[in-house]
């Protein structure tokens, strides 16, 4: 629809509509104006190709979650002992607080 607006004094639009000539039907994804190239423009710059960095951190995650990334029988040790209550000692308590302090700041 064909719309026009006019001010008022006081700052209000009104808006005015001039019937439904002005509609238009469904128009493709490319738009009817535009005829694109289908391969490489002569004398435009080529493009690269894309790159993609990893982070040393996710490189680490990456391999951590791999099946062969976790040793089965360091879990289980470390499992049974923390059930046997002799995982917990004093020195690694004081050595998890002192990281915890100094990853605060």
């Amino acid at each position: 629809m064909a719309a026009n607006g006019r001010t008022l004094a006081d700052g209000k639009l009104i808006m005015q509509i001039n019937g439904i000539q002005s509609i238009h039907g469904a128009q493709s994804l490319q738009g009817p104006h535009s005829a694109r190239p289908s391969g490489p423009v002569a004398g435009a710059p080529a493009r690269s190709a894309d790159q993609v960095d990893i982070s040393p951190a996710a490189q680490a995650a990456s391999e951590a979650s791999e099946p062969g990334g976790i040793r089965a029988e360091l879990v289980a040790n470390l499992k049974s002992q923390i059930e046997s209550g002799s995982y917990e000692t004093a020195g690694k308590l004081e050595q998890a607080v002192d990281q915890l302090f100094d990853d605060l700041g």
